[in-house]
């Protein structure tokens, strides 16, 4: 295309230059917004929250002496040795009793119910964000407490979600600033300098970038895990097929002229050979849901708990007769939730092999009715309930049965089962919890929130 009349031939390659350049930059923009949204899902919205980063027992009750004796000597120092303003013996012991609940067994023994996670989170914000904002405010900024403000924030990010972190840290700030404008007629003028400030966002930024990033590594390393062994799980298969293949064979021969004793002896390896077969390939499924531990299908369904158990009871590979025998169903009230069905009956497959496995390693054999699952209605929600007479789970385990790759069978297992259970039910917006006294038996229950079924409006006569 020539340059219109009076138009200079520069023009004209700058038009098309912007023709050109203009797309791109809108590709390169729509690219960018699509990347910010996809990392905005990931690992905001859909990332699962730890309130508790590096959950064990032990991990608490070292934060609780921490806290105690942290309060009580920087007390003795900021009142004897080095005073400060707004520093008193009562405000210390007050900040040093919030470790006493994480050294308690009630509060340390189960790290995922909501009493211990709601407990761990005040502890941390009144005595970290809050406490610390409300000096920095009080002593009017100065260099102790800026240090400390820019300690605390690494800290912070260290004991619990950077999300959860971020919010408490903004809370605390305006909280502080709330009760130190009550307490005085207004902040030191140190406390606002820019300088200080600067300081404060550089800490802040950090802490923020290196609590993100620590997650992100945490849930790519597990996914990363995960991804190989369903990989390695999947590649089982076909060497599986072989083996059926060889029961089929076992069983053709045994159709043929042979001695009856020996066509019975074909005929049941065959058999075991299939039954194995169908065993390792359940296990390969379960395998390969763990690997989408951390990413579930999003698929929903409208799911008949009843009918639900019935199928899964019905339908697994059981080791012998007596095992299928000695479980129950017992249907009190059927209900109905919204769930993915794939995923939920492997849930209840990896509870119902768990408890077969506790049958399996008690003393005596199993018994009908050794093995229950419940299926009723409890405080307005529907329940499962899975319970057997089998060896039970020591106290100190119970609270960490839920933790990726821990495993109460030594040699057995790779301690994901449960984990999978756990956030398959809580993908539905139920709760997965454990009863158990070691040497009487084990009942996990799944409470989930029933589906009401809709009852279509009455048609007004014309």
């Amino acid at each position: 295309m020539g340059p219109a009349p009076g138009q200079p031939m520069g023009a004209v390659v700058v038009l098309q230059f912007k023709e050109y350049i203009l797309p791109m930059d809108r590709l390169r923009l729509l690219s960018a917004k699509a990347r910010l949204w996809r990392w905005w899902l990931d690992e905001v919205v859909n990332a699962p929250l730890e309130p508790i980063l590096h959950p064990s027992r032990a991990r608490l009750q070292y934060l609780g002496a921490f806290t105690i004796l942290g309060h009580l000597a920087f007390g003795w120092i900021w009142i004897a040795l080095l005073p400060q303003p707004y520093e008193n013996l009562g405000t210390r012991l007050a900040m040093a009793s919030l470790g006493i609940p994480l050294l308690v067994d009630l509060i340390n023994r189960d790290l995922t119910s909501k009493a211990t996670l709601w407990i761990y989170s005040a502890t941390c914000w009144l005595q970290l964000p809050m406490f610390f904002s409300l000096m920095y405010w009080l002593n009017g900024g100065n260099a102790v407490w800026l240090a400390s403000m820019a300690c605390m924030l690494v800290i912070y990010y260290h004991l619990t979600d950077w999300r959860l972190a971020t919010l408490g840290v903004v809370a605390g700030v305006i909280a502080s600033m709330g009760m130190a404008h009550t307490m005085q007629a207004g902040f030191g003028t140190e406390a606002t300098q820019a300088d200080h400030l600067v300081v404060l966002a550089f800490a802040w930024g950090a802490a923020l970038v290196l609590g993100a990033s620590s997650a992100n590594l945490r849930r790519t390393r597990l996914i990363n895990t995960l991804s190989t062994m369903g990989v390695m799980a999947h590649e089982l298969r076909t060497p599986l097929a072989t083996v059926h293949l060889m029961g089929d064979v076992l069983r053709n021969l045994s159709q043929h002229d042979l001695p009856e004793s020996r066509q019975k002896k074909f005929d049941e390896l065959a058999t075991r050979l299939q039954n194995l077969v169908r065993s390792m390939n359940r296990q390969i499924d379960t395998q390969i849901s763990n690997a989408q531990l951390t990413r579930l299908p999003r698929d929903q369904s409208l799911i008949q708990a009843a009918e639900l158990v019935q199928e899964v009871v019905l339908n697994y590979p059981y080791r012998s007769s007596r095992e299928r025998d000695c479980v129950l169903v017992h249907i009190q009230q059927d209900f109905q939730f919204v769930a993915s069905r794939q995923l939920f009956s492997q849930v209840l497959t990896n509870l119902l092999k768990n408890a077969l496995h506790a049958l399996a390693s008690a003393s005596q054999a199993p018994s009908p009715g050794d093995l229950r699952v419940d299926v009723g209605v409890h405080h307005g929600k529907g329940r499962i309930a899975v319970s057997d007479d089998g060896i039970g789970i020591a106290h100190d385990q119970q609270a960490r049965i839920f933790e990726p790759f821990f495993s109460t069978l030594a040699g057995a297992g790779n301690g994901l089962g449960l984990t999978f259970c756990k956030n398959v039910v809580e993908a539905a917006r139920g709760s997965l919890s454990v009863h158990s006294e070691p040497g009487l038996g084990a009942v996990f229950m799944i409470d989930l929130p029933m589906n009401k079924p809709t009852v279509p409006a009455p048609v007004s006569p014309r």
